[in-house]
Order: structure tokens, then C-alpha cells, then sequence
């Protein structure tokens, strides 16, 4: 039976133990353009979109054409957020969200990227395995992956933290940020094989 994303039941709001994954909305530029910001010497190597500061302006489109995305289910971005006191929203401290989305089979790919400083604590894995369960659960996927430079280590043990299966690499499948042939390491969780065929 076809899916029709626009009527796909997404929630704009997760909770982990110690964040919140929340869909972007108007005037969320700020805290977007900090947490780049305070992080660009970090991503510079692995995100094409993260090789300059960005305006306050730039940010504000930016969050605003995520919003749009999200409601006509095109990609599903989500920010995160330290998890506060009554479940109030602290530091942007990131972004994640269900990515490169194919509804008919229904597969996903996780993208993540984490702020300086926060580095290290588990707090990407912990969102890994919130949209996880949100894609297999929620949206009924059969497939959700995680890519990553090989030589992105970081990113790779998240995948294998999470319960992401190694399969393989694509050989100088894409280009890195300053425009050399990279390779690329494929994690992926299946139903029938990770998750539990319902």
C-alpha cells in the first residue's frame, strides 16, 4: 500500500534522557547560527554547508525552509536541544534528523553533526536511537542508514553505538567539502535482520 507522506504522523518534538529533537520554526536563526558558528573548525571537514559563518539572515532562511520541508515531509530535520528542567529547551547543541527519504519503501538516512564542546558525550548516539526508533515504530521503515566520510571516526562509532550495521563502502562515490574524491562507509539497520519484522 502506497504512503502518503503528508498525512504521515511526525511528531515536531522528541524526548531523550538529556535532549529534546525538535522540528525547526520561525525565529529559530539565532540559536542555529551559534551553535555553527561556535563549531565551523569541526564541521569544516565533513560538511559541504559549514565551510563560512552564516548571516543572521542566511540562518533565519535556513531554519524557515527546514520548517517548510518538514510539514510537506521532504526531509525531516530536527534541532537539538539540552533537555532542561520540566522539559524546558536549553543550548542549541546540534542537528540531526531523517534524511534522503524514499516513502515507498519507506527508507531513511540519519545525518547528525554535534557543537563544539559537546563532543564525546553520547548525546549524538542517544538522538540516533530517538529517530530510530521514530522511523521503524512511527513511520513503519524497512531501512535506515547512516553515511560518513571513512576517515570520519567520530561518526562511525556513533553508527556502531547505535546498533548500525557495517556494510560496506562506496569508492570515491562523492566529494569532500574543498572538492576531493572521497569514499563513503554505509551503517544501516533493516527490519527482519535489527529490527524485529511486525
Amino acid at each position: 500500500m502506497k504512503v502518503e507522506p503528508l498525512l504521515s504522523d511526525v511528531p515536531e518534538r522528541l524526548l531523550t534522557e538529556r535532549l529534546i529533537l525538535r522540528c525547526a520554526r520561525p525565529g529559530d536563526g539565532p540559536a542555529l547560527q551559534a551553535s555553527v558558528d561556535a563549531s565551523l573548525e569541526g564541521l569544516r571537514p565533513w560538511m559541504p554547508w559549514a565551510q563560512a559563518a552564516q548571516s543572521p539572515e542566511e540562518s533565519e532562511a535556513i531554519v524557515r525552509r527546514m520548517a517548510g520541508q518538514f510539514a510537506l515531509r521532504q526531509d525531516l530535520p530536527f534541532s537539538m536541544f539540552e533537555r532542561c528542567a520540566g522539559d524546558a529547551e536549553g543550548l542549541h547543541v546540534g542537528g540531526t534528523g531523517l534524511h534522503r527519504i524514499d516513502w515507498g519503501v519507506p527508507r531513511f538516512e540519519i545525518g547528525y553533526w554535534v557543537r563544539t564542546g559537546f563532543e564525546g558525550q553520547g548525546l549524538v548516539t542517544e538522538a540516533v536511537r530517538a529517530l530510530s526508533r521514530l522511523a521503524f515504530d512511527r513511520l513503519r521503515a524497512a531501512r535506515v542508514e547512516i553515511r560518513m566520510d571513512t576517515n570520519n571516526a567520530a561518526s562511525r562509532r556513533v553508527a556502531e553505538r547505535a546498533g548500525f550495521t557495517f556494510e560496506g563502502i562506496l569508492r570515491r562515490d562523492t566529494l569532500t567539502p574543498d572538492g576531493q574524491l572521497r569514499d563513503t562507509c554505509i551503517y544501516s539497520r533493516v527490519r527482519g535482520v535489527e529490527e524485529p519484522v511486525s
